[in-house]
């Protein structure tokens, strides 16, 4: 994969682990979005904990990535949806663990009415490999 990581000062710099935008050339690999299910269970774990399920959505997306011949420092783009906004300062903590920052990839974060399972966290991502 060849990828350009792109910032300027003309637009607002990132307040997270993220970059203002990537260039990547490749083959694409598009994730759907991993809540916190255990994937040996398909139990919920971290039930009311956005840290914990945090780190299941991303444990999983691993795994997704991993089966298509990818690994999160591929991931070019992520979406993030929150339940809750106010949890962002925690989603974001443990998030920024999985990504280094000077090359962590686009990102979206947005809070939503709902999500499946009645999750506080989903998250989805776009690799280039």
């Amino acid at each position: 994969m060849v990828r350009r990581i792109v910032q300027t000062d003309q637009a607002p710099a990132p307040v997270g682990p993220y970059n203002q935008a990537i260039v990547a050339s490749g083959e694409m690999v598009f994730a759907s979005g991993q809540v916190a299910l255990d994937p040996s269970s398909g139990a919920l774990v971290g039930d009311g904990d956005v840290a914990v399920q945090t780190q299941q959505c991303l444990d999983n997306l691993k795994a997704v990535l991993a089966a298509a011949g990818a690994t999160m420092a591929d991931v070019v783009k992520t979406s993030v949806f929150l339940k809750d906004m106010n949890d962002f300062g925690t989603m974001n903590g443990v998030y920024g663990t999985y990504f280094e920052e000077a090359t962590a990839p686009a990102r979206a974060c947005v809070e939503v009415a709902r999500l499946p399972k009645d999750v506080l966290v989903e998250i989805e991502c776009i690799a280039v490999i």
